[in-house]
């Protein structure tokens, strides 16, 4: 529920190869519901991070929309995700990520990163949505034994040679690269506090679709 993008623009342009257009906008401390950066490999654009849903109270009254920002690989092929994942997937440049560790009510923010200064791609899938606009969502896989005492899911890391497959790739050849990343990671211990208030999103409920603007992704 936590990533930075904490690199300079000409920083992302030399790694993804894509010019980030001048006065996009998105924040290098992307929560769920705010902009963060992706692309589809021949540009970059800000977009909503999370899906949004709406769910129903007790009276069945409609509540307000909640992001759902991760999407599991083994959920991919459901209804709620299975025409962003076989129509529209995208990069999402990552510094590093976070995941709360310690006690409940006094969890601080353990962040994990490649080795090196280089953004990576994580990879993605997004839709248009009529509440919140182009939105994307994040794809986890399980954890790797590195994080295993915090967390049992972590992002899809792409390899740079898998990231063709990703983007246009068919969607049974796109599922190959979502593994867990099995190589060295650096972690940072922190005292930060960890703070969200949010609700665990659920799958239930889906938004219709918007028609595609034609085939520019994202």
């Amino acid at each position: 529920n936590l990533y930075c993008l904490r690199t300079g623009k000409a920083e992302i342009t030399h790694a993804f190869g894509v010019e980030v257009p001048v006065g996009v906008n998105y924040t290098d401390e992307v929560s769920p519901n705010y902009p963060g950066l992706v692309t589809n490999g021949a540009e970059f654009r800000a977009m909503n991070w999370g899906f949004p849903v709406v769910l129903r109270g007790a009276q069945d009254q409609k509540l307000a929309p909640t992001p759902v920002n991760n999407a599991r690989d083994d959920k991919l092929h459901t209804d709620f995700w299975r025409d962003s994942f076989e129509r529209r997937r995208c990069l999402i440049p990552v510094t590093q990520w976070a995941e709360p560790q310690g006690r409940k009510k006094r969890m601080t923010r353990t962040w994990y990163r490649l080795p090196g200064d280089e953004p990576f791609a994580v990879a993605g899938i997004w839709r248009p949505t009529d509440i919140w606009g182009n939105c994307y969502s994040m794809v986890m896989v399980n954890g790797c034994t590195q994080m295993e005492e915090v967390h049992d899911r972590m992002p899809v890391i792409l390899r740079r040679e898998n990231w063709a497959t990703w983007l246009s790739g068919a969607p049974a050849d796109a599922f190959g690269p979502c593994r867990t990343w099995n190589d060295q990671l650096e972690v940072e211990q922190t005292n930060d506090r960890w703070v969200d208030g949010s609700a665990r999103p659920t799958y239930e409920q889906e938004v219709a679709d918007l028609p595609l603007f034609g085939d520019k992704i994202p």
